[in-house]
């Protein structure tokens, strides 16, 4: 077994180090979300956490970790006597991005209903974290019923199991530790705010500080063991402190100052329900017990909060997580009571103890954004013309909830919320043969496909004679997520009075939904001579809202040129990954200029799109009396279908959710 890195020899990211150390103190603090780029030892962090958590006595033989002391009376292995057990290092288990809600949960034993006629349960991996860890690396690449499913059993402490005539409840106390990249999409709010407390973390630009990263990690990986020796006093010294902690933790008081100060910086930072006031009082207590006091200070409510809300306060998806400050030590100045007077705090530990961390990169959150225009405002071209240089970029009107665009057909994409698929999780809508190896196994379609042959195969037991020819796999249908690549005209005829701040709107309302849907994104932009991608298909609809902010426009059209880049862009992305089918959406006013015979390349370029069975929409950006429907024409080009701005709106009286219309090849 490969020597972990030692939790003390991390160098720099206190706030992570500090998060972690305080769950293990106090695991009813929520768990930990660590944010950062790639290569800033989150993963490290996380896995050497577990070697500093204390040993756990177990009863013998039970597959669900109880406390010999007070055993579970609802334990699936029990009733356990309470006695003398046995002493195992905590564990720390691991739940892959690809795991099935099966492998998680647990589930009925196939192999035992089969072969003896009995219903016994099979542990899943909340079992197996039960009184440790459970680490989700990449957890805002999880599917989202499975995050559900976890961020529950962390909130209850229990497992639920009811399925396949199995209904079983266990114990699931776990310290949850998810990690992520940002740049790789970002999970829902409501998911965040399961959390307890979320970190930040970044490469060093110190130099000093990087050299001696580099050198702690060759020194391991050249020696893990006698690394590890090295760092064996430091380790041994903040596994004592844990324990101490623990044993405090009790006997810390939160007075009413504290608690007061807790409520006035939640309602000051706006966040919803009552969690976030919890988790800061949790946070606070297990930071007083930390710093070896009895009494929680000012200090600890402010870390507290730095640790607890920056994830809480974002309005939305797009806005950067993170507290302004100055905010916060007004709000505390303004609540404390005469009690909050008191002493510095202890000794500082790994990452301090109550002490304060580096100023958060967030800030303060955004003001209002620019007064929104009507997106049906005057068309008038500019003054300088359609063919004017680059004008600076214009801010986006407010977003707003848009109807369901969709792909037609049954798709076998990533999973998500946007078209129908077949999916290994959703309803079940029939069985087939296993092509290759089978995951989903449908029990009753397999026991009619063998009942039929038991006295052929010589049964004289209780038990069902199965062959592997009559295993049957579960078909379900639900729900894919799609990439849905933007095609945005940016030329001179787009940037009207007011229109291009609509147009933003309404392509940012897009991304939300996309967001909330699971999708990928893309953006391809298209002015003066050429078009270009602004964004290669990415899980990241943060970075594809910031490209759209800072879009210029200006000069003329060539729609051929968009649409030939966005064909290009699709041909790429089905090679590496065949599976997800695309959702092209082209705003635009249908105009094109520039080069000999613009229109007419237009549409033979938007006929590729057709004879390939892409499901598009173009979004009418026309406006003003005279309308040429140019856009309505270009649509029947592509295959697709034509919406205005108004009609996108999903309380628009136009019509109800509208489907993509795509090309009978691919409804298939």
């Amino acid at each position: 077994m490969t020597t972990p890195f030692p939790f003390t020899a991390v160098v720099g990211q206190d706030d992570l180090r500090l998060a972690l150390l305080l769950n293990a103190v106090s695991p009813q603090v929520g768990g930990v979300l660590v944010r950062g780029e790639k290569g800033t030892a989150k993963s490290t962090a996380v896995r050497a956490l577990s070697a500093l958590l204390p040993e756990v006595d177990v009863v013998p033989g039970c597959r669900f970790s109880c406390d010999p002391g007070s055993p579970d009376p609802a334990c699936p292995d029990g009733p356990h006597e309470p006695g003398s057990g046995t002493t195992r290092p905590a564990r720390m288990v691991e739940l892959p991005v690809g795991a099935s809600e099966d492998r998680l949960v647990g589930a009925l034993d196939i192999e035992r209903a089969l072969a003896e006629g009995v219903k016994a349960f099979e542990p899943g991996l909340l079992a197996d974290a039960h009184r440790g860890i459970l680490y989700v690396d990449e957890v805002n690449l999880l599917h989202d019923h499975l995050v559900d499913l976890l961020l529950d059993a962390a909130a209850m402490g229990a497992s639920y199991v009811e399925r396949e005539g199995v209904s079983v409840r266990h114990a699931a106390r776990f310290l949850l530790v998810g990690t992520m990249n940002p740049e790789e999409g970002e999970l829902r709010p409501q998911l965040l705010d399961r959390f307890g407390l979320t970190v930040e973390v970044a490469a060093s630009r110190e130099p000093d500080q990087r050299v001696e990263v580099v050198r702690r990690r060759l020194a391991h990986d050249d020696d893990p063991d006698g690394f590890a020796a090295r760092w064996a006093d430091e380790e041994s010294a903040v596994r004592q402190r844990i324990v101490a902690a623990r044993e405090l933790l009790p006997q810390v008081r939160l007075g009413d100052g504290a608690l007061r100060q807790i409520a006035a910086t939640c309602a000051a930072f706006e966040v919803d329900g009552m969690r976030a006031d919890i988790v800061m009082a949790r946070t606070a207590t297990a930071l007083a017990a930390w710093a070896g006091r009895t009494d929680v200070l000012a200090e600890d409510v402010r870390q507290a909060a730095l640790l607890a809300l920056p994830h809480r306060r974002r309005r939305n998806p797009f806005d950067a997580p993170g507290l302004d400050e100055d905010k916060l030590d007004e709000t505390l100045q303004e609540s404390a009571g005469p009690q909050d007077d008191d002493p510095d705090p202890g000794p500082d530990g790994p990452g301090g103890g109550g002490g304060q961390p580096a100023p958060d990169d967030g800030g303060p959150q955004g003001g209002d954004t620019a007064a929104q225009p009507e997106a049906g405002d005057s068309g008038e071209p500019q003054p300088s013309g359609a063919g004017a240089g680059e004008q600076s970029a214009v801010r986006a009107s407010e977003p707003f909830r848009t109807k369901v665009l969709s792909v037609p057909g049954l798709g076998e994409g990533a999973a998500g919320r946007r078209s129908r698929a077949r999916t290994e999780h959703g309803r079940t809508t029939g069985a087939r043969r296993p092509q290759g190896s089978l995951t989903k196994l449908h029990l009753a379609a397999t026991v009619r496909a063998a009942a039929p042959h038991q006295r052929a195969r010589g049964r004289s037991g209780p038990g069902l004679v199965v062959r592997r020819d009559d295993l049957r796999q579960a078909t379900r249908e639900g729900r894919e997520g799609n990439l849905v690549l933007f095609v945005v005209d940016a030329s001179g005829s787009m940037a009207a009075r007011q229109r291009m701040s609509a147009v933003k709107g309404a392509v940012l309302s897009l991304l939300l939904d996309a967001y909330q849907r699971r999708d990928k994104v893309g953006l391809v932009t298209f002015r003066g001579n050429d078009a270009q991608v602004a964004l290669p298909p990415t899980s990241s609809v943060d970075a594809a809202a910031a490209r759209l902010e800072s879009l210029p426009t200006g000069g003329r059209t060539p729609l051929a040129a968009g649409l030939l880049k966005a064909h290009e862009v699709l041909r790429i992305e089905r090679l590496r990954d065949p599976a997800r089918r695309a959702l092209v959406v082209l705003v635009t006013d249908g105009r094109a200029t520039g080069g000999p015979e613009p229109v007419a390349l237009a549409g033979r370029a938007a006929r590729l799109f057709a004879a390939e069975g892409t499901a598009s929409v173009v979004v009418d950006c026309e406006s003003g009396p005279v309308r040429l429907g140019l856009a309505g024409q270009l649509a029947g080009e592509l295959g697709g279908t034509a919406v205005t701005l108004d009609e996108l709106r999903a309380d628009s009286i136009a019509g109800l959710v509208r489907d993509v219309q795509g090309t009978s090849r691919r409804a298939a």
